[in-house]
């Protein structure tokens, strides 16, 4: 004899979109049309109903089986690792983001000719250019320090670097890199999301969205902002605009509180959290289930768990206690100049060493580079700040064995003008300019492309930003052209609707 089913189970059991366990149930005892007083059937009635009734209820319980197959695929982990397109060479990306624009001409890109034309006006021959506060008409200034070769290279590089040089074999010139917008809040955007506008994915959003993170227990985007204050454009630069909220750059801050809110107040203990952290998993889950592909709730719900896991994991990682005093001293930890930048590198190499997908390290708040009355006062301060830092980060990333699977990338949103701005200044120019990689089997110890002779465009071998980062996504093992997300009806990618390359002349 056959009896009703009744399992017992837990209050609102779910079996996935919607379908509870009582369901299955109900619709177990429907087909086989148990009175709802449930009086037994005879074996007759039995053998007459359950031709079709197994049939349902097998169907049932594979659409039940089906749903809840796709109710896991939907809270699973976002941050989960993912294969690549095709074999990396690098795992992971630190990027130091040099906020306010770098002078080419006086830090990475020499340039006789402007040494030779210096106090005299643009050459006609190199035709106009587009300039802010009509600099285009104002002498040349010659670079203001000058340039040795270094390394068994003999990679140029400014004396305004006394470290670099300690690894100029690594690094990677690009000299003829050029974007669109001469404003800081547009080529910051552009540099870090591929457009001028904003409302677009940066690109450790995408990175975390095309390979997720090796390390659960953080996020695989992080972002180290300059404590002195925020980028021009904010933090659009590192949000993930269409893409799922859960791929957006996390900010990271030194010492005892890396995460602002992430601890709980002190009489909540452990217990309690997780307690709390489970009702709200449960409550979030059954609105999820009447909510068919709610990317919002998805990822808030996978935010709460790596929340909690973060409650231990971040101030670990941002304790840099346990390193030597030798580690510290390279970063230059231990001078009160490059203790803040210097710390932040560590913090970054860290990070990278736990797992952590993408790291951006701002160098400069709201002014930063940006020497439009003084490049020998500003660049002064900003390399004393950074250059044995960034210095010490590439040192220890190769002695760890870590510098060959990560790609470090160097540059700002633009680059200056040849022509002197404020007498000793410099203006903005995002028409020829350059930014240098490091790691991931780039060719060190090289330059590729050419300004003009004096530093204003690009001429030789230009490298779009847009081809910096499908180079950049290439050497992750992504196809800049694979990589994409439909949204509104386009499939969109980090290049833009444009043409693109990857720049595979710097691969070693």
């Amino acid at each position: 004899m056959v009896a009703p089913i009744e399992r017992p189970s837990p209050p609102g059991a779910t079996t996935g979109r919607g379908f509870t366990v009582q369901h299955v149930h109900f619709a177990y005892n429907a087909v086989m049309n148990f009175p709802s007083h449930h009086i037994t059937p005879s074996r007759r009635d039995f053998l007459a109903r359950a031709g079709g009734g197994m049939g349902m209820l097998a169907l049932a319980a594979m659409l039940a089986d089906e749903v809840q197959a796709g109710d896991a695929k939907r809270v699973a982990n976002p941050l989960a690792p993912k294969r690549p397109h095709f074999k990396p060479r690098a795992k992971r990306v630190i990027w130091l983001f040099m906020h306010g624009g770098p002078s080419h001409v006086d830090l990475f890109d020499p340039k006789p000719e402007l040494i030779k034309y210096a106090g005299k006006p643009l050459p006609k021959e190199l035709g106009a250019v587009m300039t802010r506060r009509k600099v285009a008409q104002n002498a040349l200034l010659g670079p203001v320090r000058p340039f040795r070769k270094c390394g068994k290279s003999g990679l140029p590089i400014s004396r305004f670097f006394e470290h670099l040089p300690e690894v100029a074999d690594e690094l990677c010139v690009i000299r003829s890199l050029h974007g669109d917008s001469v404003n800081h809040p547009q080529s910051v955007y552009q540099m870090n999301t591929g457009s001028i506008l904003m409302g677009k994915p940066s690109a450790g959003s995408w990175v975390a969205y095309g390979l997720g993170t090796e390390n659960a227990d953080m996020p695989a985007f992080i972002v180290l902002p300059d404590p002195g204050g925020g980028i021009k454009g904010g933090p659009p630069a590192w949000g993930s605009a269409f893409l799922p909220a859960t791929y957006q750059g996390t900010t990271l801050r030194p010492g005892r509180a890396p995460i602002l809110n992430l601890r709980p107040q002190k009489q909540i203990s452990a217990a309690q959290q997780r307690a709390t952290l489970n009702l709200i998993g449960r409550l979030n889950r059954q609105h999820l289930n009447d909510r068919d592909n709610d990317d919002e709730l998805s990822a808030r719900i996978a935010a709460y768990e790596l929340a909690f896991r973060m409650q231990s994991a971040a101030p670990d990682l941002v304790d840099i206690e346990k390193e030597t005093p030798e580690t510290l001293k390279l970063y230059g930890v231990d001078q009160k100049e490059t203790r803040e930048f210097g710390t932040r590198c560590l913090l970054a190499r860290r990070m990278i060493e736990s797992g952590v997908r993408f790291v951006q390290l701002y160098s400069g708040n709201t002014g930063g580079w940006d020497a439009h009355s003084n490049v020998e006062q500003n660049h002064g301060a900003m390399c004393r700040r950074t250059d044995k830092p960034i210095t010490g980060l590439l040192l220890d990333l190769r002695r760890r064995g870590l510098l060959d699977e990560t790609l470090v990338i160097w540059g700002g949103e633009f680059g200056r003008m040849p022509m002197s701005e404020q007498g000793k200044g410099r203006d903005h120019n995002p028409w020829g300019y350059c930014v240098w990689l490091a790691g991931a089997g780039v060719r060190g110890g090289s330059h590729y492309g050419a300004t003009d002779p004096v530093g204003l465009r690009a001429a030789e071998d230009k490298v779009h930003v847009r081809d910096l980062h499908a180079t950049i996504l290439h050497l992750l093992g992504l196809d800049y052209e694979q990589l994409t997300f439909n949204h509104n009806g386009l499939d969109e990618r980090l290049t833009g609707p444009s043409e693109a390359r990857v720049v595979k002349e710097i691969l070693g």
